[in-house]
């Protein structure tokens, strides 16, 4: 592939002025200055205000493409936005085939350990190439064609990754379902997408516990007949039931002639979709969100490398799961587009003990943490002996990522774990947006429970009902005013839902679907969803789904859920529930219904109180009133009731 060269500039060698800012306020160390490859953010972020096109065009040309693009930005049919028209790349070719040609051939990839600590597994850049060559043929040996779509459910094991870049490789497009998730949830989004092939593992590991996810697949496959072939790898050797011809174990397809350790990476239009995600909404099921190849490389490697200032010996830990966007960008395709060596680890935060964390980051000189505020609050709760007694100093940055983080947690967070040495990237960012949208770099100062400013070549803006901005301090809808490379490009098989969702609210402008502040300093804080969809540690669940799960219960005749804050997991599910007649309200019922719910759903989903009502508030419309639900709750105040039914 043909290599456009970019031209630099140096940067200057300026120390940011001490601003006079509003509130606390952590400015970054002479160190972290010193280090950081951007040291001048206004001037970039001036840069790109200014040409948004030529900024993203020059981070593009750091990649490797095999045709060049005609057109930067082709906003002719507005909302579908479209990057990089007429050029053609493969994202796998700028993860891996590129850096085969150079001495990172033979640096570390990935390094994974099992939650037993038993198990280690590294790949070099060229061990990584080979396994995916071998996982590619595979798939392709099963019938799978450019465009055909893959469902992963996998657990934390390399062949997750595996599996994501082999689909990418071949051109197929892949939707990672996430390991907690059962049976409904899986087969919804497998039907969805009419997946040809699903691949599984026999079970996983999570906090000690079996995860049976053959069993899972078996079940939502069995209403699904667009699969054709279940594709399994083995981690736990327990036994699982195999059907002739559908069926196929992993490693033994790899003892087979269609494995192939070299096979050729498909060259893709760069507007060719990569990878569709389900991520809930606020009415009926969730959305399927399209992320193309091109846009999404060049978005997801220019803001890893510029807000994690990602350097050649870093040792980079995304503690996310692959199964969600945080992980395809930034434990899959992110930091091997920047060449970077990343950790995964199999297991949780605090198991067997609540040291786990902080005993893998010495143990592999961890140099950047990202993480989500529900697991540091977590961790918080055990106090500071367990990692102290670990050597954390060779942390150098830490991130934040999923949900606003609270001043309390952001501060542990910075005195305990980073030592007052490490600045926090706290960002804000989507499913839907694919690469950071508000964040610092490391030469920004911080506010506790500030995601700062946005990115270069964004703007964001805080605005009331009728779409017009608010003061500063003033709290309203986050809306995004510019396009961006990564930015999702329809919903899979409901392009007018796209528009509807995401477009219709505030024509012109990106509706996010969360509300802000910003403040006089220009920088935004993150309150919530305005919508129905509740974060439960950092998992986006919508309303709607954990409703008609309660519905299938057949003592149920209506339901309602909300999201009530919760000191640990950001959000927790509280369900309002209306039984039939003749049925009878009990503590053990309500524990079969949070039980039902997760058999549904996925234990992420239960719910962590059910209660018993005669009516449900709802509007003239009919539609339930939540907001008055969480007000009652939290005893607040109930605002308008005008559309009250009487």
């Amino acid at each position: 592939m043909a290599t456009k060269k970019k031209k630099t500039s140096k940067p200057k060698k300026t120390s940011p002025k001490r601003a006079k800012l509003h509130g606390e306020v952590f400015f970054p160390s002479k160190e972290v200055i010193a280090q950081a490859n951007l040291k001048d953010w206004d001037a970039t972020a001036k840069r790109a205000g200014k040409d948004l096109e030529g900024f993203w065009a020059d981070e593009a040309s750091e990649l490797e493409w095999a045709k060049p693009w005609t057109m930067v930005l082709d906003d002719s049919k507005q909302p579908f936005f479209k990057w990089f028209t007429g050029a053609q790349v493969n994202i796998v070719h700028n993860c891996i085939d590129r850096h085969l040609k150079t001495y990172r051939k033979n640096k570390l990839a990935l390094v994974w350990e099992s939650e037993d600590g038993k198990e280690e597994r590294s790949f070099s850049y060229f061990k990584l190439n080979r396994e995916v060559s071998l996982m590619a043929s595979i798939i392709k040996s099963l019938g799978v064609e450019k465009g055909d779509r893959v469902t992963i459910y996998m657990g934390r094991v390399p062949e997750i990754i595996f599996a994501m870049l082999a689909c990418a490789k071949i051109g197929a497009i892949h939707s990672v379902v996430f390991g907690g998730f059962s049976v409904d949830a899986l087969q919804g989004r497998i039907a969805d997408s009419a997946s040809k092939l699903v691949i599984t593992c026999d079970g996983s590991y999570q906090n000690g516990k079996l995860i049976e996810l053959k069993r899972i697949a078996d079940e939502a496959v069995a209403k699904c007949p667009s699969v054709e072939n279940m594709l399994v790898v083995r981690r736990t050797g327990q036994v699982v039931t195999m059907q002739p011809e559908r069926d196929h174990w992993y490693h033994e397809l790899l003892e087979s002639p269609v494995a192939k350790e070299r096979f050729p990476t498909e060259v893709m239009d760069a507007e060719d979709p990569l990878f569709i995600l389900y991520t809930s909404g606020s009415t009926g099921k969730p959305k399927a969100i399209v992320h193309t190849h091109g846009g999404y490389m060049v978005g997801t490697y220019t803001t890893l490398k510029y807000v994690f200032d990602l350097k050649d010996d870093d040792r980079w830990w995304c503690a996310a799961d692959p199964g969600w966007i945080t992980g395809h960008s930034y434990i899959v395709y992110g930091p091997l587009l920047n060449g970077a060596t990343s950790f995964l680890y199999e297991g949780g935060p605090a198991f067997p003990n609540p040291g786990r964390w902080w005993q893998l980051i010495e143990r592999y000189a961890i140099t950047v943490l990202y993480t989500a505020p529900t697991a540091i609050r977590g961790l918080m709760r055990f106090g500071e002996d367990w990692p102290n007694q670990y050597d954390l100093s060779s942390l150098r940055l830490l991130g934040s990522v999923g949900e606003p983080i609270n001043p309390e947690a952001w501060k542990w967070y910075y005195t305990v774990i980073g030592k007052e040495r490490c600045p926090i990237m706290d960002t804000w960012w989507q499913t839907e947006t694919g690469m950071f949208m508000i964040t610092p770099t490391p030469v920004v100062p911080l506010k506790p429970g500030s995601g700062t400013r946005p990115f270069f070549g964004q703007e964001a803006e805080i605005v009331d009902e009728q779409g017009k901005p608010v003061k500063d301090n003033e709290e309203g809808y986050l809306v995004l005013k510019k396009p961006w490379p990564a930015m999702l490009r329809t919903i899979y098989g409901d392009p007018d839902r796209y528009v509807q969702q995401y477009w219709s609210k505030f024509p012109g402008k990106y509706m996010t679907g969360d509300s802000a502040r910003r403040d006089e300093d220009g920088y935004f804080w993150i309150i919530g969803r305005v919508d129905d969809v509740i974060k439960v540690s950092g998992h986006r669940l919508g309303t709607a789904e954990v409703e008609s799960a309660l519905i299938t219960h057949p003592a149920v005749a209506e339901s309602a859920a909300i999201g009530l804050p919760h000191e640990l997991k950001g959000q927790a599910i509280y369900c309002f529930v209306l039984l039939k007649p003749g049925q009878t309200a009990s503590a053990e019922l309500a524990e079969e219904l949070r039980q039902h719910v997760a058999k549904h759903m996925g234990a992420i989903a239960r719910p962590e109180e059910v209660r018993f009502v005669d009516k449900l508030p709802k509007t003239r419309s009919g539609k339930i009133m939540r907001r008055l639900l969480k007000a009652r709750a939290q005893g607040l105040p109930e605002g308008d009731l005008s559309t009250l039914e009487e």
